[in-house]
Order: C-alpha cells, then structure tokens, then sequence
C-alpha cells in the first residue's frame, strides 16, 4: 500500500465516521452527549486532519482540528463531572 492510499483512505473513513455519528444521532441510536457519539467524531476529525496536512487543505484543517477540539473537550468534561 502506498502512502497516498493510506492518507486517501484516512480521509474517507473520516468522512464515514462523521456521516455514521450524524446518522446514528438522527436514529436515535447515540446519545449526543455520549462518548461514543464524541468518538466517531473525534476518528472523523482525525482522518480528515491527516488528509487534509497532505493536501494542503487549510480551511479542512481547522475546521476538523477545532471539530477534535470540541469531541476531546467533551469527552474530558463528561469525565470530570463523573
């Protein structure tokens, strides 16, 4: 496997974990304050973070780094408050 395979496929199972959370939410499946739901979007962020360092893509980057931010974010106040 090459290089840019591995960074295509990072992008595109980053977009499918964002499209699973959205959709799982909608079918009432995840909770949205619940870890897993923060999870698929965190993995989403990150594989469309890797794809996007290599192409270049700015605006995708920060959008999906402050996307990371906020699951992360989530994720350790849900944990303190426990």
């Amino acid at each position: 496997m090459t290089t840019t395979f591995l960074i295509e496929l990072a992008g595109w199972l980053g977009a499918v974990f964002y499209v699973l959370a959205y959709l799982l939410l909608t079918l009432g499946k995840l909770s949205s304050q619940g870890i897993p739901f923060h999870l698929l979007n965190i993995l989403g962020a990150l594989g469309l973070i890797v794809h996007s360092l290599y192409s270049g893509s700015l605006p995708s980057l920060a959008v999906n780094v402050v996307w990371m931010g906020i699951g992360l974010a989530a994720i350790a106040r849900r944990n303190r408050d426990q």
